[in-house]
């Protein structure tokens, strides 16, 4: 069994059809006033990390969403728009809303330039969380692109403490296409380990190759998109704090490169011999980054959504709060428990 990761597949609960999820979660952003299109947006994303079980960049985010745009934080009906564009680059503005909307349309964009050049560049701006980097760089792999996602947020070093607190833990995410063989999608933070006097002195270089990281990735992803400009929030009604995250996402066409579908065969052969070694101790298959939620999502499209109790009510107490009934509670029959005894 694999480690006991956060972002693993759960030993035990409920599976729960996808399109039923989704339309939950739809119905949850529309009660707090986001319009059919984003809401739907949302419930398409979140649910796919569900489904590849990125927990923690899935479902259970809507808890805090959604109290973002009840408490007047974040704006539930932003507007996003196109700041400044050329040939092979773009900035976009979030309107003071969620990092899903301007994230995907720069994506698309980066996508669609670099079809046409060979390589597309988009920074956006004005906007809160944008999720899981995957979910952009993923986009590239269905045109024959890599695809390169990154963001940052709104941090300051702090004189009385380490250089670390110049690492805030922002997350990087490239993916590589490949023809048979899941695709290698690297979706990680800027954190290799937590820490400690005893974690520094015991792996050094892990601390000061994520601190290096999560240096460039403040610059590329933060302060190129313009985090610490001022007079950035919401062109409407809202009165929240000012959106501090940023984002830069890329693609880049193979076939500029190199033969498509040479370097698709050369992809699978090198994949498919990492995946014939040995499994690293606690798991029980040899997977290189991106492997296990590839094959997470193909069975759990057919099967599922594994889900936890504690997932579930998470769930079920925001539907309260916005008067959505849970539809949860009509999958008892297809509880697992696959703990070892």
């Amino acid at each position: 069994m694999p480690s006991r990761l956060f972002n693993s597949h759960p030993d035990r609960g409920i599976r729960v059809p996808y399109r039923v999820m989704e339309d939950y979660v739809r119905a949850l952003f529309q009660a707090v006033g986001m319009s059919e299109e984003h809401a739907q947006h949302m419930a398409i994303t979140l649910t796919a990390n569900d489904l590849r079980c990125v927990f923690s960049h899935g479902t259970r985010q809507v808890r805090d969403y959604i109290s973002e745009m009840q408490n007047g934080h974040t704006n539930p009906r932003s507007h996003v728009t196109v700041v400044s564009e050329a040939e092979a680059t773009a900035v976009i503005d979030g309107d003071g809303g969620l990092g899903y909307f301007p994230s995907y349309m720069g994506t698309e964009m980066a996508i669609e330039k670099a079809l046409n050049v060979g390589v597309g560049a988009v920074t956006t701006r004005n906007h809160f969380h944008f999720g899981a980097a995957g979910n952009y760089s993923r986009m590239a792999l269905a045109h024959d692109c890599i695809g390169m996602a990154l963001s940052s947020h709104r941090y300051r070093p702090r004189r009385d403490a380490t250089v670390l607190s110049a690492s805030g833990g922002s997350p990087i995410s490239i993916a590589v296409p490949s023809a048979v063989q899941p695709p290698i999608v690297m979706d990680m933070s800027a954190h290799f380990i937590s820490y400690s006097e005893e974690a520094f002195a015991n792996f050094p270089a892990a601390v000061f190759k994520g601190l290096g990281l999560a240096a460039v990735l403040q610059a590329m992803g933060g302060i190129l998109p313009g985090i610490w400009r001022e007079g950035y929030g919401f062109t409407g009604e809202g009165k929240g704090a000012a959106p501090h995250q940023g984002a830069f996402i890329a693609a880049f066409d193979v076939k500029r490169f190199a033969d498509v579908e040479a370097f698709k065969q050369e992809m699978d052969r090198y994949i498919g011999e990492a995946r014939a070694t040995k499994p690293l101790p606690g798991h029980d298959r040899a997977e290189l980054a991106g492997g296990m939620e590839w094959e997470w999502e193909k069975e759990h499209r057919e099967i599922g959504i594994p889900m936890t109790d504690e997932h579930c009510d998470l769930l079920e107490q925001v539907g309260d709060s916005v008067d959505v009934p849970s539809p949860f509670g009509q999958f008892e029959d297809a509880r697992f428990d696959n703990r070892e005894e």
